[in-house]
């Protein structure tokens, strides 16, 4: 072999062992994990609870979780839809995400169109609860008595209008037959505070965000908005089982990325999110927590959104809940 050419095959290689430098360095480089929600809410406990495996199954990738609440999750979901879809920036979505299309009559994006769906991981009980020294109630049957009592005196607190914890509570009021006020909040945090604090009387709410509150007793349980009751608190009857059988609805969370998220990106994150949810000290928070891990295909996540998009219309409008 020449000099010229012997040297044209270490220059080759030079330059293919920095190239798988630069591939190799995109694991180096954190993602960013969009949470729409404040801190403390019940996706943020989950995802928590799932980032070191996550972050394992990635290849020791670092996670940064980026909490973005407002406009019902709007604002952190308009940041997630701006970002590249180089595989560093990921959000995780609620139920909010396909109701706010029809709740808000300008989007700062499509819904459905402007993002890339990953997976549906699962869902999280809700729990009607309410302030036990304002609404001294113990089950639906008492809660209704009281409140068809005094009619338009109590009030409900939500995350803001239009999200989801909204139409829970919006759901109950329809079903029970009785008259309150809505009193929104910027965020699930100070809207447990007040509920704490008793400003507010009732209110739906993750079970994973209230657990501590409703053992210390600030908080009381009237029942879950799930079919069933739930394995993590079995003594929490069903709305349903206690005479409003109509009463079902539960917060489901997703994970997405930006519109046109390459399939290789797409097949990478979908393998390591099952990892992780099947790590066995995620499945232990998880079952802790009262969640119900189902992981989906993006095929199965993007059919879904769909549907529940066209649910919620139908609610949002019977509630003729509007904003702009």
């Amino acid at each position: 072999m020449s000099f010229l050419n012997r040297r044209a095959l270490v220059a080759l290689a030079a330059l293919l062992a920095v190239g798988g430098a630069h591939a190799d360095s995109a694991t180096d480089k954190p993602l960013r994990l969009i949470l729409p929600v404040g801190a403390g809410s019940g996706v943020d406990t989950i995802i928590r609870a799932v980032t070191p495996a996550l972050s394992k199954a990635l290849g020791g990738q670092a996670v940064v979780i980026e909490n973005l609440p407002g406009a019902g999750g709007i604002t952190g979901t308009a940041a997630l839809v701006k970002a590249a879809p180089d595989g560093l920036t990921l959000g995780v979505v609620s139920n909010n995400h396909v109701v706010n299309p029809s709740v808000y009559k300008k989007m700062p994006f499509d819904a459905l169109n402007d993002i890339t769906p990953i997976m549906v991981v699962g869902a999280t009980p809700f729990v009607l609860v309410v302030n036990p020294a304002k609404l001294p109630a113990t089950n639906v049957k008492e809660l209704v008595a009281l409140l068809k009592a005094k009619p338009d005196v109590y009030n409900y607190a939500s995350s803001g209008n239009g999200t989801i914890l909204h139409l829970g509570a919006e759901m109950f009021v329809d079903e029970a037959g009785v008259v309150m006020r809505h009193i929104p909040y910027k965020g699930v945090g100070p809207m447990v505070a007040d509920l704490i604090g008793g400003q507010v009387d009732l209110g739906v709410l993750s079970l994973p965000s209230i657990q501590g509150h409703l053992k210390s007793g600030a908080l009381r349980a009237i029942g879950v908005g799930s079919a069933a009751r739930v394995p993590a608190a079995p003594e929490i009857p069903t709305v349903a089982e206690q005479g409003l059988p109509n009463y079902a609805i539960e917060g489901w969370f997703a994970v997405v990325g930006p519109a046109r998220l390459p399939p290789a990106q797409v097949k990478r994150f979908h393998a390591a999110f099952t990892a992780a949810l099947a790590a066995p000290e995620v499945r232990e928070a998880m079952a802790r927590q009262g969640n119900v891990i189902n992981p989906t295909t993006p095929e199965a996540a993007a059919s879904f959104f769909r549907s529940e998009q066209e649910r919620y219309a139908k609610l949002v409008k019977k509630a003729g809940i509007s904003l702009d």
